[in-house]
């Protein structure tokens, strides 16, 4: 027998740890407007190289240009402004009231806003949204009340969510917005058997779901795409891409020379791979998605490459993990800087009323912060201990009622 050369292990890297420089040369982003734009009601057959492109609609200076270029008014455009810069100047504020103690816990979406603003602005208001966590700017878009925000985040007597979920973790079932989880992969699932519930009940609403790229390695996410593709789901599966899963980065949970938008082949469902800080690209894929699934085609995978530019929570420190100037160098820019460029370019905005809006914004958040602190912050007032029993059962069973006897509620 001939010798046999050694086996090695490959433990995956990433391109940069802290104190190196930074090294984002192994990215290759194409040219905007440079990817195809398939037919929507087309075979996936013929869409299997789009996992390895990505859809980019704005260039550097602006200009929205190519085929996937949406046809969207200023006004939903300046909307979506709004909405981005409002769920960055909140987190900003929440993020300094956790570092005061007023609150326990934060999750900021710092680079990200595109993609829940752009997605709400697409769907329709019965549709539903799985969410991740950073995925505030799907509440900004449709105007949910920020005292509601405020109160869950303090946990106080007025909670909207009566103290049964962790801050951060909101649920708004008439905006739109499932119950979050922080096992992300669950609601991925939930969003494919809410489709199926609603393709089996001959509604036309349709489901989106999220996860993050390190939950792609999870049975969860495989599963859902299992049902996704046999039954045809009308659902728009996202996998937000942002390099880092608290510090564990991308490469661990798939090869580096391959996409995640790649995993839709193998469930013979399209798979799309999108510049997540390009807010019309966003829009553009949705659209795409949502006209594919209402046209009982089934389900569609996107990627959303973007990057999570703050830390993971309020308990992280990515400083730990990556260079600490990393997510200034990152190619793909600030997706509020891009929109704000292209409404500039386009003759729809200008500094002046960027300043104003930052203004006006700030004020609602700090009004809303004052009117949430005048109730109590964490530990301040706590929602009734009786409210623990309500909401359970739609008639409360005999193991409610004695409990209840029990505490005195």
């Amino acid at each position: 027998m001939p010798d046999k050369t050694r086996l090695q292990l490959y433990i995956p890297k990433p391109q940069a740890r802290p104190g190196e420089p930074v090294n984002f040369d192994g990215l290759v982003v194409p040219e905007a407007g440079s990817v195809r734009r398939p037919e929507p009601l087309g075979c996936e057959a013929d869409m299997r190289d789009m996992p390895f492109s990505l859809v980019r609609v704005l260039d550097e200076e602006g200009h929205a240009v190519g085929p996937w270029a949406p046809d969207l008014s200023p006004d939903l455009l300046r909307k979506g402004l709004r909405a981005m810069l409002q769920t960055r100047l909140f987190d900003d504020k929440l993020f300094r009231l956790q570092r005061q103690g007023k609150t326990s816990f934060y999750m900021k979406s710092t680079g990200e806003e595109a993609i829940g603003a752009a997605q709400s602005l697409m769907l329709g208001q019965g549709d539903m949204c799985f969410p991740t966590y950073r995925v505030l700017s799907w509440l900004m878009a449709r105007d949910y009340p920020l005292i509601n925000l405020v109160n869950q985040l303090f946990s106080n007597e007025k909670d909207p969510l009566k103290g049964r979920q962790l801050p951060v973790l909101y649920s708004a079932r008439e905006y739109g917005f499932y119950s979050l989880s922080g096992n992300l992969g669950s609601r991925f699932g939930h969003a494919v058997g809410w489709a199926m519930a609603s393709a089996y009940k001959n509604d036309d609403k349709i489901a989106l779901g999220y996860v993050g790229e390190g939950t792609t390695a999870e049975g969860d996410f495989h599963e859902a795409l299992t049902f996704a593709g046999v039954y045809r789901a009308p659902a728009i599966l996202c996998v937000t891409n942002n390099q880092w899963a608290i510090s564990t980065f991308a490469g661990i949970a798939n090869p580096r020379d391959t996409t995640f938008a790649a995993k839709a082949i193998g469930y013979g469902i399209p798979g799309l791979r999108v510049d997540g800080n390009d807010f019309l690209a966003v829009c553009a894929a949705t659209q795409w998605a949502a006209e594919r699934a209402h046209a009982n085609l089934g389900s569609t995978l996107i990627e959303f490459f973007t990057y999570r530019a703050a830390g993971h929570s309020t308990s992280d420190d990515p400083t730990k993990y990556r260079p600490v100037d990393e997510p200034v160098h990152w190619p793909l820019g600030d997706p509020i800087v891009r929109l704000k460029t292209h409404l500039i370019t386009i003759g729809e905005w200008d500094e002046a009323r960027h300043e104003s809006l930052t203004a006006e914004l700030t004020e609602e958040i700090n009004a809303a912060v004052r009117e949430g602190e005048a109730v109590g912050t964490l530990g301040q007032s706590k929602p009734p201990v009786a409210e623990m029993f309500e909401g359970v059962f739609k008639e409360p069973d005999w193991r409610v009622i004695e409990q209840r006897k029990e505490l005195g509620a």
